[in-house]
C-alpha cells in the first residue's frame, strides 16, 4: 500500500467520521470488518509524538506527584514511615511550595522525549495496524496495542529512566525513595552511562515493557470500541469532537485500573540503586519485586498513587488521543483539499 493510497480517504472515514460502527456491525474490537481508513504512517508517528507531547505539558505536574506517591514507604509497612505526601492536592501543594513552580515540571525535557519516542513508534505502528487490517481480526484490537506500546517502551525507556530519576529528587525534609543527585538530564545520561555501560541506560526496561503493553492494549482498544459505539449512538452531529473526547475518557478510566500495579513495580525497578556489580540493590527483576511489595506493603501496595495515577492518567488519555485524532482529521482533510485543487 503506497503513502498516496493511504492518505486519499473518503470523508465518510475521518478520524471524527460517522462510518459504520465495527461495534454494531461485528461484536466490537474482537470482531471482524474492514480496516478503517488511516494516515500515511510516517506522518502519523510524528503525530503521535506531538499530541502526546502536548499533553504531557500539562500532565506532567501529576506524573512529578504519582513517582512521589509510589515510592514512598518502599518496603515497609504501612504506618511504619513519615507520610510526606498524602493524596494528589496535598503532595501538589508540598511539592510547589518546597520545590518552587519549576519542581511541579521536573523531568519535563526528558518527559517530553519519552512521551515523542515512545508514542510516536505506539501511535504510529497502531495506525499502520490498523492500514493493514490486522486491527480487524478477532483480538486484533489488543493484541496490535500490546505489540506496539511493548516496542516502544522498550525503545524509549532511557528516557522514562532519567525520568524517573529527576523527578524523585528533591530536597531532604520530603525526599522519598532513593536520591540518585544528577544535575540534569545530560549529567544523568552521562553519569548512568559512565557508570553502568550502554546496558544500564535500558536498567528497569522488564518492568517498562509489561506497563506499557497494559496499557497501551487497554488504551487502544477502548478508544477505538468506545469512539465506534459513540458514532454509532449518533448522540453528537458527524465529526464532533465530543465523540473522542468521551471515548478518550471511557480509556482513562480503564488505563488508570489495569495499570496501576505495572506502573508502581516500573516505578521501583527504574529508581532503585545499583551496587558495584551494576546489580540493583532492592530487587532482581520484575517478579523479585512484585513479590516484595506484595509481602512488606500489602497487595495494596501495588496500588499505590492510583488517585494521582488516575488523575494523570484519565486527562493525558484524553488530550493526547483527542489531539491525535484532531491532527489525524485535519490531515485526511487538507489531502482532501489538495485532491481537488
Amino acid at each position: 500500500m503506497t503513502s498516496a493510497q493511504l492518505l486519499k480517504t473518503s470523508p465518510e472515514e475521518s478520524a471524527f467520521g460517522a462510518q459504520p460502527s465495527r461495534m454494531a456491525s461485528t461484536g466490537g474490537v474482537l470482531g471482524s470488518s474492514p480496516p478503517p481508513a488511516a494516515v500515511w504512517p510516517p506522518l502519523d508517528f510524528a503525530l503521535g509524538a506531538l499530541s502526546c507531547c502536548a499533553a504531557c505539558v500539562f500532565t506532567n505536574p501529576l506524573e512529578v506527584v504519582k513517582t512521589r506517591l509510589q515510592l514512598q514507604g518502599e518496603l515497609r509497612a504501612r504506618g511504619s514511615y513519615q507520610r510526606h505526601y498524602r493524596g494528589v492536592l496535598q503532595a501538589l501543594w508540598v511539592v510547589g511550595r518546597t520545590d518552587g513552580l519549576r519542581g511541579l515540571q521536573k523531568g519535563l525535557s526528558v518527559g517530553l522525549i519519552y512521551q515523542g519516542v515512545m508514542n510516536g513508534v505506539r501511535l504510529g505502528s497502531y495506525s499502520y495496524c490498523e492500514a493493514l487490517g490486522i486491527t480487524s481480526f478477532h483480538g486484533g484490537s489488543l493484541l496490535s496495542g500490546a505489540g506496539v506500546g511493548a516496542l516502544g517502551a522498550l525503545i524509549a525507556s532511557p528516557a522514562y529512566l532519567v525520568k524517573t530519576h529527576l523527578q524523585a529528587q528533591t530536597v531532604e525534609a520530603i525526599a522519598v525513595g532513593h536520591q540518585h543527585n544528577h544535575l540534569g538530564v545530560s549529567d544523568a545520561f552521562v553519569t548512568i552511562y559512565r557508570r553502568d555501560g550502554l546496558i544500564g541506560l535500558w536498567r528497569g526496561v522488564n518492568g517498562a515493557v509489561p506497563r506499557v503493553m497494559v496499557g497501551s492494549a487497554a488504551q487502544l482498544a477502548t478508544f477505538t470500541s468506545a469512539k465506534d459505539w459513540v458514532s454509532h449512538s449518533q448522540w453528537f452531529s458527524p465529526n464532533s469532537c465530543l465523540t473522542a473526547l468521551i471515548a478518550a475518557m471511557i480509556s482513562g478510566v480503564a488505563v488508570a485500573i489495569s495499570m496501576t500495579p505495572f506502573d508502581v513495580i516500573s516505578t521501583r525497578l527504574y529508581n532503585q540503586p545499583v551496587d558495584e556489580f551494576r546489580k540493583g540493590r532492592l530487587y532482581h527483576g520484575f517478579s523479585d519485586c512484585l513479590l516484595k511489595v506484595c509481602q512488606a506493603e500489602g497487595l495494596l501496595g501495588l496500588y499505590k498513587g492510583m488517585g494521582p495515577v488516575f488523575v494523570r492518567l484519565a486527562p493525558h488519555t484524553v488530550l493526547s488521543m483527542l489531539f491525535w485524532d484532531l491532527m489525524r482529521q485535519q490531515t485526511v482533510k487538507n489531502n482532501q483539499s489538495q485532491g481537488r485543487s
